[in-house]
């Protein structure tokens, strides 16, 4: 893998993903190093009527425990949240989470877009953005703004998505500075954990 360069000041790390990105999603948070230091949040599509299960399944596979957050949730260290079913998720200055029902947006709630870019307003540069495999543009205007206000960007290589749409979609609206397949991505927040130990 090529080198990346990274900066040891990042306050935290999002990902976004739809269709086909649940087993990436597994596999990334079953190779987490423990004590992994930053918050990891997490918008992802699921079914809105479908309450239990998705937290549990990713859970089990994590090395974290996977939480859904309450509105006004301060956000920590070494955490990993999921956006609750059938609500958006923002994060907020002050550092805690805020959640809504408002109307969807890219035909979601959750939207990737919403999360994606209310965490790039709050923390600007020490951002590190992830885009999964989906099959829709949603996330591709939230990677822009994380883009735009300096963050770190990465989409999952398109050849190895089970749907390429969502970091196609990115990549054609914005500039991504890294296209990794998931075992790279793995390797970058090893890399990460590194640099804060």
């Amino acid at each position: 893998m090529k080198k990346i360069n990274l900066n040891n000041s990042y306050k935290a790390v999002v990902i976004g993903g739809s269709a086909g990105s649940f087993q990436g999603v597994v596999k990334i948070l079953s190779q987490l190093p423990k004590g992994f230091p930053l918050p990891i949040i997490m918008a992802l599509h699921r079914l809105k009527h479908v309450r239990n299960g998705f937290v549990e399944a990713l859970s089990i596979k994590s090395v974290v425990q996977v939480t859904e957050p309450n509105d006004k949730e301060a956000i920590k260290k070494g955490s990993v949240y999921l956006a609750p079913a059938n609500y958006h998720m923002s994060v907020e200055l002050g550092n805690n989470f805020a959640l809504s029902t408002e109307e969807m947006v890219n035909n979601s709630r959750p939207a990737i877009d919403i999360t994606l870019s209310s965490c790039a307003f709050v923390y600007k540069e020490k951002l590190l953005g992830i885009l999964l495999s989906g099959a829709n543009k949603d996330g591709a205007i939230g990677m822009k703004h994380i883009h735009e206000r300096g963050g770190t960007t990465i989409v999952q290589e398109p050849s190895e998505c089970m749907i390429d749409t969502m970091p196609k979609a990115a990549l054609a609206v914005t500039q991504i500075d890294h296209v990794l397949r998931i075992d790279e991505i793995v390797e970058v927040l090893k890399e990460l954990d590194k640099q804060y130990r």
